[in-house]
């Protein structure tokens, strides 16, 4: 009798569509329409429209007068269960290192192989400022924040060698490695909690700010993980 060939996974395609989708929408701070979902997800437009009319029905994502889907305010309100200790600690030094810096300040967390903002702090001033959205999922392997997050937990096997020098220096500077024309420091949150490290990540269009900001941030970052101790 021949060894049958193992099951795949069960699942819901279309579930996993609209997560996917959610996670799109959240990725582009100026919102997306039906076709440019469409042609991200592989999929005809009338399937696209369709799971973006569930989401708005639920909260998860609005539409404007333009046609274009961005993160509704249920998400904003799923965010706020995670970690929210850390969230809780983090949230007010974040608010006077945007103000201080002028600049927009978010706290990360890793999920899989992202890092995810579960917290965005925009600076009170009315200058220049980068958008940034809760729920944004930027990738481990480049950009500050995933550097960050890779950095703040123990050494593994055949990780890059800015992961170690980031753990060393006690922080993370990048340019235009997510989004072009944009400048990145990122420092790690070391805490007990089972899901691992989080992190600091400020977010800038100037280069100057943020070879500024290395100093605040990682100070920062140590003054959460010193509250959570």
């Amino acid at each position: 009798m021949g060894t049958s060939e193992p099951r795949p996974a069960e699942g819901s395609q279309t579930l996993e569509r609209g997560l996917r989708a959610l996670r799109l929408i959240a990725g582009t701070p100026h919102g997306m329409t039906a076709t440019e979902l469409a042609a991200e997800l592989g999929v005809h437009r009338s399937v696209a429209y369709r799971l973006l009319t569930s989401l708005v029905r639920q909260h998860f994502a609005v539409r404007d007068d333009e046609a274009r889907y961005r993160v509704g305010a249920d998400l904003v309100g799923l965010a706020e269960q995670v970690r929210p200790r850390l969230r809780e600690v983090a949230e007010q030094v974040l608010r006077r290192l945007a103000d201080e810096l002028e600049a927009t300040a978010c706290l990360v967390v890793r999920d899989d192989d992202a890092a995810v903002a579960v917290t965005v702090v925009e600076p009170a001033t009315r200058g220049p400022r980068f958008s940034y959205r809760v729920g944004n999922r930027d990738p481990l392997d480049r950009g500050a924040a995933g550097i960050a997050l890779l950095a703040g937990g123990p050494p593994a096997d055949g990780e890059p060698a800015r992961v170690a020098e980031a753990r060393e220096r006690g922080y993370a500077l990048t340019a235009g490695e997510v989004v072009p024309g944009t400048f990145a420091v990122a420092a790690p949150i070391r805490t007990a909690h089972p899901d691992g490290p989080a992190g600091i990540n400020l977010i800038t269009h100037r280069q100057d700010i943020a070879e500024a900001a290395v100093a605040p941030v990682t100070a920062a970052a140590e003054e959460i993980s010193a509250r959570l101790a």
